[in-house]
């Protein structure tokens, strides 16, 4: 299974999950100074910490022989390819079910991203997260990143129209009302967790690719690192599945920029709600002047 997640990874700015001995698990995106000189890495600005970030490329069965001694779990990559910043590879749509859910609402949300996508003459390949959800990613070619955000924010929104009742883009969680969540945050700099990476859960699952007939007969529970490397057939699966490279309609694009970022938005609504819950509301004195 190894070769299959070297090639999910190669090239790409990786950052990685790792569970240390009496520790909590710690996402790590800055190799430590210790790191072997054979490892290739590339230096990152970091707009979030303001710092050049020195991420590993995970290219060969060495380095990533040499993550996993580091108790590296989880491996997210980035969408695009080192050097290529203004050519992402995919759009990604992360299906997520509210938390206790069953994954039966995850299948028929990933069904309404499938369907959505077709009406725009797209197609894309499924994988399960590995944890609770599901992972839709559609190849493109030719899109500045900002285009491709905009094209995942209206594939959602279209997704969304088709059973509003079942499926929600409301990146604030209190707003979902037991929706599964079609985020659409996946985008630009972000990372996603590897095809055939293993995930920090229970029974240690794997993200693993599936065709959209297999979708509806599987639980994530069933793919682990006991049992995927035994799943998995000869060849590149999760490379096979994919379609190839896609134009992003005109069209989708241009809706897709009407739609605000998430993550913005709800950042200037939680400042929102704060200055509301700080706000006495009119008529009634504030707490500290009752009595």
């Amino acid at each position: 299974m190894h070769g299959q997640l070297i090639a999910e990874l190669s090239g790409r700015p990786l950052s990685v999950i790792r569970i240390l001995r009496g520790q909590d698990p710690f996402m790590q995106k800055n190799v430590p100074k210790y790191t072997p000189p054979w490892v290739r890495t590339i230096r990152l600005w970091a707009e979030s910490s303001r710092r050049e970030v020195s991420y590993a490329l995970c290219d060969d069965r060495r380095t990533l022989l040499w993550f996993a001694n580091q108790r590296a779990v989880e491996y997210h990559p980035t969408l695009t390819v080192a050097g290529q910043w203004d050519r992402p590879d995919y759009l990604v749509l992360d299906i997520d079910p509210p938390s206790g859910g069953e994954f039966r609402p995850a299948v028929l949300a990933a069904q309404l991203i499938r369907e959505a996508l077709s009406g725009c003459g797209l197609a894309g390949a499924v994988k399960t997260s590995g944890a609770k959800g599901v992972h839709v990613f559609v190849p493109i070619t030719g899109a500045a990143p900002e285009d491709a955000a905009a094209a995942t924010r209206a594939v959602a929104a279209r997704a969304e129209r088709l059973d509003p009742v079942l499926t929600t883009t409301a990146f604030i969680r209190e707003d979902r009302d037991g929706k599964v969540f079609l985020d659409s945050t996946r985008a630009g700099g972000a990372t996603v967790v590897a095809a055939y990476s293993p995930r920090i859960r229970p029974g240690v699952p794997v993200s693993f690719p599936l065709s959209w007939d297999e979708l509806d007969q599987v639980t994530p529970a069933d793919f682990t690192v006991r049992t995927a490397a035994q799943l998995i057939t000869p060849g590149a699966r999760w490379a096979g599945q994919l379609p190839p490279p896609q134009q992003l309609p005109a069209d989708l694009i241009a809706e897709g920029h009407t739609i605000p970022i998430a993550r913005v938005q709800a950042m200037h609504e939680g400042k929102r709600r704060a200055r509301a819950r700080r706000t006495p509301a009119a008529g009634r004195p504030p707490e500290a002047d009752r009595g």
